[in-house]
């Protein structure tokens, strides 16, 4: 049984779902796709990084700004991707 929150039909998906999903909030494109797990962890470094871009915590905002912009692609690629596979 699938553990994924949208249910499609047998073959391959679209991905667009899970991708506009991720795209609005990182993360959330994994969890439409069933992977909790990796849901987690997109969201909880693009959370760390966006803090450190604003300055809420003190580290090297450019760098965090990159590392936040790379999750964020990150996760919308992979939840494309995996959306399309299932």
């Amino acid at each position: 049984m699938s553990k994924a929150l949208v249910k499609r039909s047998s073959g391959g998906g679209s991905g667009v779902v899970p991708a506009v999903a991720s795209a609005l909030l990182p993360g959330v494109g994994q969890l439409v796709n069933g992977e909790t797990e990796k849901a987690i962890g997109v969201f909880a470094v693009y959370a760390v990084a966006g803090a450190g871009f604003i300055g809420a915590i003190p580290i090297l905002g450019w760098a965090a700004g990159l590392v936040a912009g790379a999750t964020w692609l990150y996760g919308v690629a992979d939840a494309y991707v995996t959306g399309k596979k299932k």
